[in-house]
């Protein structure tokens, strides 16, 4: 998400609850929102009885600048793996880990009706 400020925020958390809706309608349990240690944050953490995914949710308006995706640099993904091993020190499952990212694309912000969600399991 480009930009900040209280109104970038409130964009996100919008973003994140379209994306926990879809992956309840599928059948994953949200067991984490926003769950924040010293080493970084992950926006959502579900399970589904097979796989415990740790979700980074991109929001942008549109394309324009590129794949939102892209905003999730090696730099992030190594941030996310050590936050995600936190994570499961304190909450072990048995369950297989992976890194997903949902792209959410919203032309009108909080009010886009239908936003675009594409979903990327295993990301890396």
């Amino acid at each position: 998400m480009s930009g900040g400020g209280a109104g970038a925020l409130q964009l996100g958390k919008w973003g994140e609850e379209r994306v926990a809706d879809r992956l309840r309608r599928q059948g994953w349990r949200i067991a984490a929102r926003n769950f924040r240690c010293r080493l970084g944050e992950i926006d959502i953490i579900a399970e589904n009885g097979i796989y415990l995914a740790f979700v980074e949710v991109k929001l942008r308006k549109n394309g324009q600048y590129g794949a939102a995706c892209e905003a999730v640099t090696p730099s992030k993904q190594r941030k996310l793996r050590l936050t995600a091993q936190f994570y499961l020190m304190g909450h072990p499952t048995g369950l297989q880990p992976r890194f997903d990212v949902a792209e959410v694309y919203a032309p009108q912000g909080v009010r886009t009706e239908k936003p675009d969600i594409y979903y990327i399991e295993n990301a890396f």
